[in-house]
């Protein structure tokens, strides 16, 4: 007596080695082995690229699994399950012949199920007279049985390495802000160190880290962070041991913590705008005469031309890009997190920024920056401060000593460029800069 299943054959495949081992390899599997199929199935999916299987190849397994009567497989047992292509398409959730087709060829070759074609290409079952099956053709899932082991390893060998990124990660996170919170708690209490080479070293390693990075790098970045940490660490402890031998660890970590806002070398000893905001800023007591209109970014780069050296490969096109400089000019200049903020607050990101980058365009005459910007910001609450002077009079001195160098104003006629830069703003545009909106 015969069942028979209709189906459409896959055709002749020639055999490769690779089949021919799994093909051993279930045969090898144990009379005595019991898995659970499901269990089985799960490693898989945990394991699936390093068994090379896909996301659609695992939907047809699944499917030819529910055609296996029991939810235990043996190593005894007929384990060759001869569904249509018709049933596995539908309970693959429609998934098209041709789809089907190649990704059983996958499974195949991913040594999970074995071929084990009838005569004539087709799959079906051949039953006795007691209704027992004694010869089927189809599918073999006898390689999960032989392979349980084998995939189980492999499913803990990918939650181990996901555990590790895990680590990895939160390794990076948390030293990440441990070096932000030490580089400003050093600038904050005035520690003695060059604080911006230190931020600029951070953001060395940083910028080392892609958007999707593997375990390794991840962990490699968490190492040089971690010797950046420890020199910090020991620079600050240094610092509080000199400053109070008595004291210890706990303190110097509450005074850190709590430490005041407003310094006393930035606010209370005052900061006189005679010599230092004549260096920058073109005093007026007319603030409310000046244009209204934004400044542009070329106008302010071609007054702060050191900033660009802050930037990513030394180039600002945005202001976006802008911001990002100034932020790391900050602490180079010494000037706390505090400072910084309320300026931003006051002033806004970007006019705060552009004060900052005409602050670092003649960092050599500000003795206290942290003091000058809280001055700035103060005078910006009343209304008393713009940054259109400070930009007006570095592009005025900018063009003097291009005069003096004997250099034209503007771009040479054949575009070639000379050893300094030039600026792009002439001075008629630089006048016409400084007249308020009619």
């Amino acid at each position: 007596m015969f069942s028979h299943i209709t189906t459409t054959p896959f055709g002749r495949r020639p055999m490769t080695l690779g089949q021919i081992s799994t093909q051993m390899t279930a045969k090898a599997a144990k009379p005595d082995a019991v898995v659970h199929k499901w269990q089985v199935f799960q490693d898989i999916r945990v394991a699936r690229e390093l068994l090379g299987a896909t996301d659609r190849s695992l939907a047809i397994l699944n499917a030819l699994l529910t055609f296996h009567p029991e939810t235990a497989l043996t190593g005894d047992a007929e384990l060759v399950v001869w569904p249509s292509n018709e049933q596995l398409m539908a309970r693959a959730n429609g998934m098209p012949a041709t789809t089907l087709r190649r990704h059983i060829a996958v499974l195949v070759d991913c040594g999970l199920i074995v071929r084990r074609d009838s005569p004539n290409g087709k799959r079906f079952a051949r039953k006795g007279r007691g209704g027992e099956i004694e010869q089927a053709y189809g599918f073999d899932l006898a390689p999960i049985v032989a392979r349980a082991d084998e995939i189980k390893d492999l499913a803990e060998a990918v939650h181990a390495e996901k555990k590790a990124f895990r680590v990895a990660k939160e390794r990076l996170t948390l030293l990440r802000r441990d070096i932000v919170k030490m580089i400003d708690a050093g600038i904050e209490e005035r520690v003695p160190g060059n604080w911006g080479r230190v931020q600029q070293t951070y953001q060395a390693i940083i910028g080392r880290l892609p958007r999707t990075a593997p375990r390794q790098l991840v962990e490699a970045i968490c190492t040089d962070l971690q010797d950046l940490c420890t020199q910090i660490r020991d620079v600050l402890e240094s610092f509080m041991k000199a400053q109070n031998p008595d004291g210890n660890e706990s303190h110097f970590g509450r005074h850190i913590q709590n430490s005041n806002p407003d310094p006393l070398s930035e606010s209370e000893h005052g900061f006189s705008e005679s010599e230092e905001a004549a260096a920058i800023v073109a005093e007026t007591d007319n603030v409310r005469s000046l244009p209204k209109r934004e400044l542009p970014l070329g106008i302010v780069l071609d007054a702060c031309p050191n900033l660009r050296d802050l930037a990513q490969g030394g180039e600002i096109r945005h202001w976006r890009d802008f911001l990002a400089a100034a932020e790391l000019a900050r602490p180079s200049l010494g000037i706390s997190p505090s400072a910084w903020r309320e300026a931003r607050e006051v002033m806004g990101e970007q006019h705060a920024a552009i004060t900052l980058a005409a602050m670092y365009q003649r960092a050599g005459q500000i003795n206290n920056a942290g003091g000058y910007l809280r001055s700035l910001t103060d005078r910006a609450k009343e209304d008393k401060f713009s940054t259109w002077p400070m930009v007006m009079a570095l592009l005025r001195a900018r063009l003097d000593v291009q005069k003096a160098a004997g250099l034209e104003e503007g771009p040479a006629e054949d575009g070639s460029s000379d050893e300094k830069p030039r600026i792009q703003a002439s001075a008629s545009l630089l006048k016409s800069l400084q007249k308020p909106r009619s």
